[in-house]
């Protein structure tokens, strides 16, 4: 990266039709979390925005490793090109439910 590396990833979607709003919204049906988020040189509204930010921490607390991220963007991917289906994201929000029984939260 050139420097500190952290845990967060900004996705761009400025030439996208899918807006930040948008895409945290569909991944959000998805099972997928994501925030929209502005990115340098933003076009649009900050209520709408051209990025989502994408965060692993939830993920690596659960154990889950390289494998599971490219699972996961593959998702990410596959409902952000085909954003007006819901039936893929329901089908891709079940996948997520199976996955994360493979990686159970800790108990306190």
């Amino acid at each position: 990266t050139g420097g500190t590396d952290n845990h967060l990833v900004l996705m761009d979607l400025s030439d996208s039709p899918v807006t930040g709003k948008l895409a945290e919204n569909i991944l959000d049906e998805a099972g997928i979390t994501v925030n929209k988020n502005t990115v340098p040189n933003e076009k649009r509204s900050p209520f709408v925005t051209s990025g989502v930010r994408l965060g692993t921490p939830a993920l690596t607390t659960r154990g889950m490793g390289e494998n599971e991220m490219r699972q996961i963007a593959k998702w990410i991917s596959k409902t952000l090109k085909d954003s007006e289906n819901a039936t893929l994201r329901a089908q891709i929000r079940a996948e997520v439910k199976q996955l994360c029984t493979h990686f159970p939260i800790a108990s306190l």
